[in-house]
């Protein structure tokens, strides 16, 4: 009951709206981003690194699905560690 009437008032209980999980792995800064999509969340990140005074960034999207925020913010950083570890610096190029 308690969550309906947050939701009905303008509360969120579904998570969408927590501060951004972020972990530094290996020189890089890997922030997860899910996106709302039909009341679950999609696999969305950044990978950021400063490299000579520039902060680059690698932003992605995946189809994945997950049913909850944290499940999302859990592969988004598995991911972003996965082709930190493929790619290195070269995630940045075009």
């Amino acid at each position: 009951m308690a969550g309906f009437l947050k939701r009905l008032f303008g509360g969120d209980t579904s998570g969408a709206n927590a501060p951004a999980a972020t972990e530094e792995y290996e020189g890089f800064v890997i922030t997860a981003e899910p996106i709302s999509d039909s009341g679950q969340f999609r696999l969305a990140g950044s990978v950021t690194k400063e490299v000579n005074g520039e902060m680059l960034e690698h932003k992605f999207i995946r189809a994945d699905l997950f049913p909850t925020k944290d499940q999302a913010d859990e592969f988004a950083m598995h991911k972003g560690k996965q082709m930190i570890d493929q790619l290195g610096d070269r995630i940045f190029q075009q």
